[in-house]
């Protein structure tokens, strides 16, 4: 991927930036790789740094919107930021390349499975700052793919018949857990037939850290004629090399999802509670799901992409990334 920028806020004969990333999808927690190359415009400038920053469009809601973090317009918020180069003097002319490998946030959310996009925007921008000025270029699209953990727990609930509905990210933190950052990533998905006089759809949220996967789960309880239907949530942890004993990822999601739908009464409305599963430190590696699962998930994927990418998506992301330097720059 080249990314180009012309830095217009220096003038006409000012400097280009290409900031190019490695091939290859990248993952939470693992390293962004790339080089920002330079040519330098009609006059010799001194750069004081070159910066990458990392942003997000979220679904963020009219409350939080006063809230929200500082961000690039409606619904976006850059959630990190990592300062790649700096103070040099840049000839009229010459070109330089300046090598970057910075790491990703464990919680950076996951923007495709399988190769195919869920509709997640997540952008990377390069800023330049020149003689007390800096310049922005555009977003342009940063593609992660889940962890093996994260891969796991989603092939076993394919395996289980939950359907894959959509992805998207909220602004907002989801109490009781480790949440770092200031948004959360969603997935949606309709329950099997087991489950689906229980709920209308269950909502997928993955909180990484170093040594463990914090998985949240949130059943939208459907209402009968003397009840309302109300939402449960618990929070399960998990090492990244999958559950402890004899026990596989299919065996432990589905103790969690049972968890979550026959004990939602005894704990009311929107009560949150925890639950080690195997957790015993922090290990290496991690464990993938069966293939099949895979394959099934991957088709259930790609049906999102032909519909729900294929219209909302592409509009948002043709937003996103196409239509966001001017308002920065005004």
């Amino acid at each position: 991927m080249v990314f180009k920028r012309l830095l217009g806020s220096l003038g006409v004969g000012g400097p280009t930036v290409d900031t190019v990333l490695d091939p290859g999808a990248a993952r939470p927690g693992g390293t962004l790789s790339g080089r920002v190359r330079l040519v330098g415009g009609a006059a010799d400038h001194d750069v004081e740094h070159v910066a990458l920053e990392l942003a997000a469009r979220l679904e963020t809601e009219t409350e939080h919107r006063e809230t929200a973090p500082e961000g690039d317009g409606e619904g976006v918020v850059v959630f990190d930021r990592h300062t790649v180069g700096g103070s040099f003097r840049l000839a009229a002319g010459e070109e330089t390349s300046i090598p970057f490998a910075v790491t990703l946030p464990w919680e950076t959310p996951v923007t495709e499975l399988h190769g195919r996009p869920l509709g997640i925007a997540l952008g990377v921008r390069t800023e330049l700052a020149v003689a007390g000025a800096r310049d922005r270029g555009d977003l342009d699209p940063l593609a992660v793919a889940p962890l093996p953990a994260q891969e796991a727990v989603l092939e076993a609930l394919d395996g289980l018949g939950f359907g894959f509905r959509s992805a998207d990210l909220e602004y907002g933190r989801i109490g009781g857990t480790g949440q770092q950052l200031p948004f959360h990533q969603e997935v949606e998905l309709t329950p099997p037939p087991r489950y689906a006089h229980q709920a209308n759809e269950i909502e997928l949220t993955f909180l990484a850290v170093p040594g463990a996967l914090e998985v949240v789960l949130e059943a939208d309880k459907r209402g009968g004629p003397l009840c309302d239907g109300h939402d449960a949530l618990s929070r399960f942890t998990v090492p990244h090399e999958g559950p402890a004993g004899p026990r596989d990822w299919t065996a432990l999601v589905d103790g969690w999802i049972q968890e979550l739908v026959e004990h939602r009464a005894s704990y009311g409305s929107h009560a949150v509670y925890g639950h080690d599963s195997g957790y015993a430190g922090h290990g290496p590696g991690a464990s993938h799901g069966g293939p099949g699962a895979g394959a099934a998930l991957a088709a259930g994927a790609a049906g999102i992409a032909g519909g729900l990418v294929a219209a909302e998506f592409v509009d948002e992301v043709g937003d996103f990334f196409g239509g966001d330097s001017e308002d920065e720059e005004g």
